[in-house]
């Protein structure tokens, strides 16, 4: 079987595909949504989600998150003493999806399709797709999250001939997509967007202004101090959504402090990340050559979009009501199955054409003329303009730049700058040509890419009709399956926390947190009922402690609605 996966920034999820539609899979837990949370203990045991979450208010150096921001970067994250990569640790969430996925199907999930922000550059979908191999997943497909999430409105809910802009605004990163469904195809007109903004942004502001309001210098915190008030900052963004206020709580050395935004002032401190929202929706809209009168719906995706901040701005950006009939935290996980079914030619679903774009342009580095005829370096020279149509190849001319110049190496680039060196290395391709003058030897470098983000570089020597060719694979970020192998074997001394004790983790976990932030009689209530849950779980009576687990969380629930009541 075939799964979809969203991985997300901040929550991720998998689905699979019925003869009813796509659905999704309940984590061990029965829970929709799996934090993108990693933590390890001192014995090795790794904490996917929920668990991770919660030790990671209570042992912030032993825990990951927001990780995803980093893939396909050299950037390492030290827990419990060892270092992992962004796509270790994201292997880690899928792996614990396909363990899920297989524990609620009742057989073995080999496959996946797993989506990616589409302004992921070709790095970070490959770092992707090695995370999947990772968690023992063949992956069939990097799909972009705007496109899963088309498919899931497109198809699930049965438009036709439609023209719609995706707006996904998720924990970490933001897409704009503007796509065409018509006749079964379903057409990538453009994307834009920005990896590095997203739900935890707004957070940052919430929580900056409880940090003002109440003069707290974050630089004389702990780690474990600030990650509970980010936490909390967080609990305050989710609770207020359709209220007219944001508001934080915190206890903090022994003092309850709350801070309140409204909705105006939380819109000015929120200023700067609109802007930065509007520039990738003014690129995607010029690139596709359209109006925003010429789109038919405005589809939001993404956990972000439920605030209502965002909501109202983006109905007076666009001058409507967005459209929120699938659910934006799932829509593209059920894309992402959707396409899973279509690979596996489900009867039960028709058959639709994709096409996606190039995210960004793809190019090489030249040398220019200067007004003073010196040859410059350090230009680039564009060969595939960023959102076009792909599969795609083009081909452009070139020529030597020196007398006698024997040897061409060809960069290869991908990215927006007309500098070179501000542009992403995708690697190197060199070819001998024969000696003569400056400009006398042409070269012909045909750039194909196609929609599993493969370029395929062919150099062709005019004079002598001699071709090198070469998939290009970033040197620094590709491993072959020999280290892919090792890796996995290197990651296999972690002990993936067990399943059957999840659901009980997670509570004692809890119950830990609010230990530290309760006192006096609560307190001493809180010790009691976890004390009691614990002699029951030595016990080992799977009956009991299902029953004792429920009076244990009522317990907890009870006592956290307690503290602001006091």
């Amino acid at each position: 079987m075939i799964i979809g996966i969203d991985l997300g920034t901040t929550n991720s999820l998998a689905a699979y595909y019925t003869d009813e539609g796509p659905k999704i899979i309940p984590n061990r837990l029965g829970e929709r949504l799996t934090p993108s949370v990693v933590s390890i203990d001192e014995d090795d045991q790794v904490y996917v989600g929920e668990s991770a979450r919660e030790r990671l208010a209570l042992h912030p150096d032993q825990g990951a998150h927001l990780f995803k921001r980093s893939m396909g970067s050299r950037k390492e994250f030290k827990l419990g003493g060892k270092t992992f990569s962004a796509q270790d640790l994201s292997s880690f969430v899928l792996r614990q999806l396909k363990e899920d996925a297989e524990s609620y199907l009742g057989e073995p999930v080999t496959e996946a399709v797993i989506s990616v922000p589409a302004y992921f550059n070709d790095i970070k979908r490959k770092a992707t797709k090695r995370a999947g191999e990772l968690a023992g997943l063949k992956v069939e497909r990097i799909i972009s999250e705007p496109t899963a999430a088309a498919i899931a409105y497109g198809l699930y809910q049965k438009q036709e001939d439609t023209r719609f802009l995706v707006f996904d605004l998720g924990g970490g990163t933001f897409d704009v997509s503007i796509l065409e469904y018509y006749d079964d195809i379903l057409e990538v007109r453009a994307v834009a967007g920005d990896n590095y903004l997203g739900g935890e942004d707004f957070t940052n502001v919430i929580l900056e202004h409880f940090l003002e309001e109440h003069h707290i210098d974050k630089d004389e915190c702990t780690d474990r101090e600030m990650a509970y008030l980010r936490n909390q900052a967080e609990k305050g963004k989710c609770a207020s959504q359709g209220e007219n206020s944001y508001r934080m709580q915190a206890l903090w050395h022994g003092d309850r402090l709350e801070s309140t935004m409204n909705r105006r002032d939380f819109e000015k401190k929120t200023r700067k990340l609109f802007d930065r929202i509007k520039q990738p929706v003014r690129r995607s809209l010029s690139d596709a050559g359209v109006k925003i009168r010429d789109i038919d719906e405005i589809v939001l995706v993404g956990g972000t979009t439920r605030m209502p901040t965002v909501r109202k701005f983006v109905g007076r950006l666009f001058g409507r009501v967005p459209d929120t009939s699938v659910n934006p935290d799932e829509a593209v996980a059920l894309g992402a199955a959707i396409q899973g079914a279509m690979k596996e030619r489900k009867s039960s679903i028709r058959e639709v054409i994709l096409t996606d774009v190039c995210p960004f342009t793809l190019g090489t580095e030249i040398s220019v003329k200067t007004e003073n005829g010196r040859l410059e370096g350090n230009h680039f020279c564009p060969i595939l303009e960023r959102n076009t149509v792909i599969p795609a190849s083009r081909t452009e001319k070139f020529f030597t730049v020196y007398d006698h110049q024997t040897q061409v190496e060809i960069h290869v680039l991908q990215g927006e700058s007309r500098f070179a060196s501000n542009n992403v290395s995708l690697g190197l391709l060199s070819l001998t040509v024969p000696d003569g003058r400056a400009g006398e030897q042409e070269i012909d470098i045909t750039y194909t890419y196609d929609v599993n983000a493969l370029l395929e570089v062919e150099a062709k020597i005019v004079s002598t009709g001699e071709i090198v060719t070469k998939l290009i694979k970033n040197q620094d970020n590709n491993m072959t399956m020999e280290e892919m192998q090792a890796r996995m074997q290197e990651l296999a001394y972690l002990k993936i926390h067990p399943r059957e004790k999840e659901a009980n983790k997670v509570l004692l976990l809890r119950g830990e947190r609010l230990y530290e932030e309760t006192t006096g009689e609560l307190r001493e209530q809180l010790e009691a009922v976890t004390r009691q849950f614990e002699r029951i779980l030595d016990r080992q009576d799977p009956d009991r402690i299902e029953e004792a687990r429920k009076d244990y969380e009522e317990a907890l629930d009870w006592i956290e609605e307690a503290l602001w009541l006091e």
